[in-house]
């Protein structure tokens, strides 16, 4: 929602007559007159000071109405009511840098986005294959499923397969060498 800020109603000019004569009236602090007549004279250029620390409008209205909103709450701690302008642009700062903060602290707890997962179609094509592949496996010889489960699943050297099963290095090329032609053909009949 956009906010406009008012026109000021007199001008600006009584803002300056007001504060020279308003030290004798306002011992406890600055009125709410004027505060609301400060807030007519300053809104746009308190919106600029925003603007220069923050990247949207909505925040830039959002920051300076809640500068005014504070100042209006501790009008009665303003003793010297020249002072008012200050304190106004000094809480527009304050209230940027954290709003900024918050942007930051916000953007670090994003949660890290998942890594892409199979889809549930790729899924089961997968365990399709995963079954034709244990079916094929299933019908080849002890030993040609042996080494190729050492070889391939348990990711064993052809040494270390040749030591597991107790066969020379060769056998354990040519079992392989036989499983995997056997497992082609079983794979490509059943696909």
């Amino acid at each position: 929602m956009r906010v406009i800020a008012p026109l000021p109603a007199s001008g600006t000019a009584g803002v300056g007559a007001r504060i020279e004569g308003a030290e004798e009236a306002m011992a406890e602090g600055t009125t709410v007159d004027f505060l609301t007549e400060t807030y007519q004279a300053h809104y746009r250029s308190l919106l600029g000071l925003a603007a220069l620390l923050l990247d949207d409008t909505a925040s830039c209205e959002d920051v300076v109405q809640e500068a005014f909103i504070r100042v209006h709450s501790a009008r009665s701690r303003v003793r010297e009511p020249e002072k008012t302008l200050a304190y106004l642009r000094q809480t527009v700062v304050n209230l940027s840098r954290s709003t900024l903060r918050r942007r930051i602290l916000g953007i670090k707890l994003i949660p890290k986005p998942m890594p892409d997962a199979a889809s549930a179609e790729e899924g089961a094509y997968e365990q399709l294959e995963r079954a034709e592949l244990i079916k094929a496996m299933r019908g080849l010889q002890r030993r040609q499923r042996e080494v190729l489960v050492l070889r391939y699943f348990a990711d064993m050297t052809e040494a270390e397969v040749a030591r597991t099963l107790g066969i020379s290095a060769g056998s354990v090329k040519a079992y392989g060498s036989r499983g995997i032609a056997a497992l082609r053909v079983a794979m490509e009949a059943g696909g």
